[in-house]
């Protein structure tokens, strides 16, 4: 399968501190892969940085073979979508809300509604799409972020912690069904969490991060299996104890 995003010798400071530093990553265009690691890691970096939100004092990124230059960043951006920790949906209609990505994009307004009802029902929150969006409850709201992301066709789609504000029966089922959604769609996924549930009802591919840097990269068996140190040894043990 072709690679989809290339990076190298990319570096990140936030405030004066380096938050990253990756020399090689790259992900293929049927790669579901998430990072993880501890508080401070690196992986809400990684994902900003990814989606040029974040500004990298070096290196560069490639999108489909092509770098992504300074005055080209807004194209990329709608080549990709993110979804976030909290939804921060608009104080519209849910319809309204999976809707204005594909405005944005110059969709004519009844073919984006289609399709934003399409998103929702593919997130089973068809019944929702007249409802406002700040009367939904936690789980509700995140897959109509989602939706929201998928109306777009995202040829990436990159997600920091999406659910880990909800409650774990809730976390367990939305997992399951993006997991689905993902495979289904074919569609690139790259997922920072530190919740062993998403990364292994969503991904083929466990990145473990520290400090700035990737530790560790394979297959959720191949990192659980045979830990190259005593830092992922230590995850492999609480994935298991959960």
């Amino acid at each position: 399968m072709s690679t989809i995003l290339e990076v190298e010798d990319l570096r990140i400071r936030r405030g004066g501190v380096q938050v990253l530093d990756l020399p090689r990553f790259s992900v293929a265009a049927d790669d579901k892969v998430a990072v993880v690691g501890p508080n401070g890691a690196g992986k809400s970096s990684l994902l900003l940085g990814l989606a040029c939100l974040l500004r990298h004092e070096s290196g560069t990124i490639s999108f489909r073979g092509e770098p992504v230059m300074e005055r080209e960043e807004t194209a990329y951006r709608r080549r990709i979508a993110m979804v976030f920790q909290e939804a921060l949906l608009f104080d519209t209609t849910v319809l309204d809300n999976v809707a204005e990505g594909l405005r944005i994009r110059g969709t004519g307004r009844s073919e984006a509604r289609d399709i934003a009802q399409d998103s929702l029902e593919l997130f089973k929150v068809g019944h929702l799409a007249g409802r406002s969006a700040h009367k939904l409850s936690g789980g509700e709201a995140q897959r109509v972020s989602l939706a929201r992301a998928f109306a777009v066709r995202p040829e990436l789609l990159l997600m920091d912690e999406p659910f880990s504000s909800l409650d774990l029966p809730t976390r367990i089922v939305l997992a399951e069904d993006l997991g689905r959604i993902l495979h289904e769609s074919g569609t690139a996924a790259i997922i920072a969490t530190h919740d062993r549930i998403e990364a292994f009802h969503i991904v083929d591919r466990l990145v473990v991060m520290d400090c700035g840097r990737i530790i560790q990269d394979g297959t959720p068996n191949e990192v659980l299996a045979h830990p190259v140190n005593a830092f992922v040894a230590a995850f492999r043990r609480s994935a298991g104890a959960a």
